[in-house]
Order: C-alpha cells, then structure tokens, then sequence
C-alpha cells in the first residue's frame, strides 16, 4: 500500500502550516512526510528584481504543479525526491532542493492543492481551511513582515489588489471539493485532532 495522502488548501495564512505542524505532532514525525506547494512556485531569478514582485504569485500558472505531481507519485511509490526550495525574499529558487523521504502519511499543503484535478486525484483526504478574510490579513502581515522581509503597507496592498480577489477566484471555490472542513485555522485543535484520528484510521484498514 502506498502512502495515504492528505491535501490542505486555505487561504494565504488560514492557519496550513500550523495545522501540518500539530497533525505531525499527533501522528508522530516518522509516520509523516510533508510537501508545500509554495516550494513549487517558477525559479524568478531570469527577471530583474523590481519585475519580480509584479508577478501574481497567487495565480495557479505560478506554480510548477506537474512537478509536485511527479514527486507525489515517487513518494506514493516509496521513493525519495528532492523537493525545491523556495527563497520568498528574491522569489527564486535554491541551488540546494529539500531532501524528502517516502512516509506512511504524505501531507500536501498549500492555497491552490484543491484547484487543480491532478493533485485532487491522487489525494485520500481533502482539507479546506475556513478562515476568515480579517484574521488571514492579519496573519499574513506579521508572517511576511518577520519571515519574508516585507513591508506592512505592501503587504496590506498587496493583499487587496492581488491576493483576496484571486482567494476569491480560485482558492475559495476549492472548498467544495473538501471532505474535511476546519475552521478558524490552527486554533480549531478538535477538528485537528479529529482529522488525525480521521488519518490513523486509514493507516489501520
């Protein structure tokens, strides 16, 4: 049998992450390998500096998810890929990718997992992050103001001119293809726990 996987979808910092963390948590970090679709996005460094922050990030063409879906497949198949490794600050890609390794439980995470057919269909279990548009605003402002070298007021543009309209386009549409829901993000530590017992019961059959 190959690797159970579980796909993740919200909105742009609904709380994924955080979630990944506390189900790896549960299950136990040898019973878990995780994939971020946000390592896939296109290697930027062709372009000049001040173009690269025009590209719409938040669109599905800015991710290279045929190779995501080959990775997930070498994975379900036991095994090991290097995943890239994405620098948000330059927007470009590593020389030096992320080793992953084959696991029981394969996590695959990110805004756009549920958009596209070809990762649904290799998915055991679909998430959707329910969170609201205030709280993913917020967060995101302090995640990329800390970890990405942001500042507020561009975030906060950004976030308006770019990132809520294409949340509305193709990341909350996803939902309906969600078995499971969990609102309010990270905080829901119920339904987390449920969607571990909900992957540990799969595991089992």
């Amino acid at each position: 049998m190959g690797s159970i996987v579980v796909g993740i979808a919200g909105g742009s910092a609904s709380g994924k992450s955080t979630i990944v963390r506390e189900l790896t948590s549960l299950m136990g970090r040898s019973r878990v390998a995780v994939l971020s679709h946000d390592a896939y996005y296109h290697d930027l460094s062709h372009m000049p500096i001040g173009h690269r922050i025009q590209v719409n990030v938040d669109h599905p063409d800015s991710l290279e998810t045929p190779l995501l879906v080959r990775h997930i497949k070498a994975l379900q198949a036991g095994h090991t890929v290097e995943s890239p490794r994405y620098d948000y600050a330059s927007q470009t890609r590593s020389s030096v990718g992320v080793t992953i390794t084959s696991a029981p439980v394969l996590i695959v995470e990110g805004m756009l997992t549920l958009c596209d057919g070809r990762l649904r269909d290799l998915m055991d279990i679909r998430v959707f992050v329910d969170t609201s548009p205030e709280q993913r605003l917020e967060r995101r402002i302090e995640r990329d103001v800390l970890e990405r070298g942001r500042d507020p007021k561009t975030v906060r543009q950004q976030h308006l001119e770019r990132v809520q309209p294409m949340h509305e386009m193709y990341v909350q549409p996803s939902r309906v293809h969600a078995d499971f829901l969990i609102p309010e993000g990270g905080h829901n530590i119920d339904a987390i726990r449920a969607l571990a017992d909900q992957v540990l019961g799969l595991l089992d059959d």
